[in-house]
Formats: structure tokens, C-alpha cells, sequence
């Protein structure tokens, strides 16, 4: 069974802003390994409409920072499937819209073979949280307080007791946390 992996940036604080972040070369180099370990990509509208508003043109059009060109064609190349009750469709070309609830859509692409699954919304991250759905979490914290913002694990319903599996220390000072649901007793 494929693992679903929460995946995101987070400031110290426990925000999540795309603008608030240190995008170095090893945070974009990270990313892209992260990337390439998984075939699909789960979003929900916003950030999907963020995303695909910006690394498409990328790819077209690089901006000479390799790592930064690099991880648009990463990121370009990954299967997304989109959560929204709102779009009609959506223009990336590697994007399609779910077409069931999240949950079936979830239980439905572990089952099949490939790589791991990444969740990259908060939103979406949180309703995953909720029905005990994430393998891992992996999340990026960056040594930024912004004292407001969208944070992330707004609205979980139940406490989530995790296992610290491993830790990766960046140049830039963000480290990466990897843990696991702890088991349930």
C-alpha cells in the first residue's frame, strides 16, 4: 500500500505562507527529492491555484537558477489530483479534478500501485489529519516568526500523538521533522 505524506513549509510559529519561507538552493533541491520519491500530488483549490498560476510558466520560461528551474520541471512532471467544489477543471496538464470525496478518492489511490501519495494543502492536510489518513508528516520548519498567517493545523478535531522518526538540518537554518501517527492505544 502506497503511504500518503503530508508535506509542507511551516514558519516557527506554525504558519504556512509560501512568501515567509528561505527558497534556497537545498530547500528547492530538497523539495524536488521529496518530489521524485512520489508519483502523485494531492491539492486543494487554493493551493493548487497558486501553484499552477506560477511553475508552469517557470518550465516555459526558466528563470536561471537551476535548482529553482529544476524543481519547476519536478514539480511540473508529478500527477496532481485537485480537490475543489468549485473549479470546473483545471489547466496544468498533469492536474485533474477528484471525482469523489476525498476520503474514497485517498483510500482509492493507496491501493493502487506506485510511489508514495503527497498532500501539500493545509486544508487538505488537516481533512487527511482528521480521517486518519497520513502515513507522515513532513514538515518543513523554517526559523521565521510571523506572529499571524494561515496556520496549519487549524480545525483538527481529535489530539494527534506523533513519533519523531528522523530530523533533517538545512543550511538555512529550516529543519525538516519526519514523523509518524503514533499508535493508537
Amino acid at each position: 500500500m502506497r503511504k500518503v505524506i503530508a508535506a509542507i513549509n511551516m514558519t516557527l510559529d506554525g504558519f504556512c505562507d509560501h512568501d515567509a519561507i528561505i527558497a534556497d538552493e537545498e530547500i528547492h533541491q530538497h523539495f524536488s527529492d521529496l518530489l521524485r520519491s512520489a508519483d502523485t500530488l494531492l491539492y486543494g483549490r487554493i493551493t493548487y491555484q497558486l501553484m499552477e498560476s506560477y511553475w508552469p510558466s517557470l518550465v516555459k520560461n526558466p528563470s536561471g537558477v537551476k535548482s529553482l528551474d529544476d524543481f519547476a520541471v519536478t514539480i511540473d512532471k508529478i500527477s496532481k489530483v485537485v480537490f475543489s467544489n468549485t473549479l470546473e477543471r483545471v489547466n496544468w496538464e498533469t492536474a485533474k479534478l477528484a471525482t469523489k470525496g476525498i476520503k474514497e478518492e485517498v483510500l482509492e489511490l493507496r491501493q493502487q500501485k506506485g510511489k508514495d501519495i503527497l498532500a501539500g494543502s493545509p486544508g487538505l492536510i488537516v481533512t487527511l489529519t482528521n480521517l486518519n489518513l497520513i502515513d507522515e508528516f513532513q514538515i518543513c520548519l523554517h526559523p521565521v516568526i510571523l506572529g499571524k498567517g494561515l496556520p496549519l493545523f487549524k480545525n483538527i478535531q481529535d489530539r494527534v500523538n506523533l513519533t519523531l522518526i528522523r530530523t533533517k538540518i538545512l543550511g538555512c537554518g529550516a529543519v525538516n521533522l519526519y514523523y509518524k501517527p503514533a499508535k493508537k492505544v
